[in-house]
């Protein structure tokens, strides 16, 4: 199927949220490269994506409920799909994450495939910070993952989410 892609405005700046009719294959920063030129055209699963980007923004979403199809090695979709169990307004250490996705010693190769996670937001990278608990790296810039932990941070407090797994506050 051919990838294409609709713009998102969002606090965080205009969106590219891509899927190929069937998956939502990224969603990208504003200035991050993804790839060649995409055709603009939306879809019934774009348009999905587009709401439940803005129930989360507005703090009504804890899970997303999207088909997603992640193109990379085998190494990062483990680290991607382990990421995808890091629960709402949680977060964890890149050694953490290493073992959830079945390799304790590779922290540094996790945080490789954490910072090439082309559906962000979504697959929740910004929920991965150093093991001193200090913002690290994100692809996407600090500000905006500072953004998107102070927004699941404040929801979290005032809603309770049925979302339960690993993870620390």
């Amino acid at each position: 199927m051919i990838e294409t892609y609709i713009p998102y405005p969002s606090p965080l700046g205009v969106l590219t949220v891509a899927g190929d009719g069937q998956y939502i294959t990224r969603v990208v920063f504003p200035g991050i490269r993804c790839g060649g030129p995409l055709p603009r055209q939306n879809s019934p699963l774009l348009q999905e994506a587009c709401r439940q980007l803005d129930e989360y923004f507005s703090g009504r979403r804890f899970i997303f409920d999207l088909p997603l199809r992640a193109a990379g090695t085998p190494f990062q979709m483990r680290v991607w799909k382990a990421l995808e169990k890091v629960p709402y307004g949680h977060t964890c250490s890149y050694g953490q994450l290493a073992a959830w996705a079945g390799h304790p010693r590779a922290a540094r190769a996790v945080g490789g495939a954490v910072h090439v996670n082309p559906i962000a937001i979504l697959i929740p990278c910004h929920r991965v910070i150093g093991a001193d608990g200090t913002l690290t790296g994100y692809g996407g810039g600090l500000w905006r993952k500072k953004f998107l932990l102070t927004l699941e941070e404040s929801s979290r407090l005032f809603t309770k989410n049925p979302a339960e797994g690993p993870g620390s506050v």
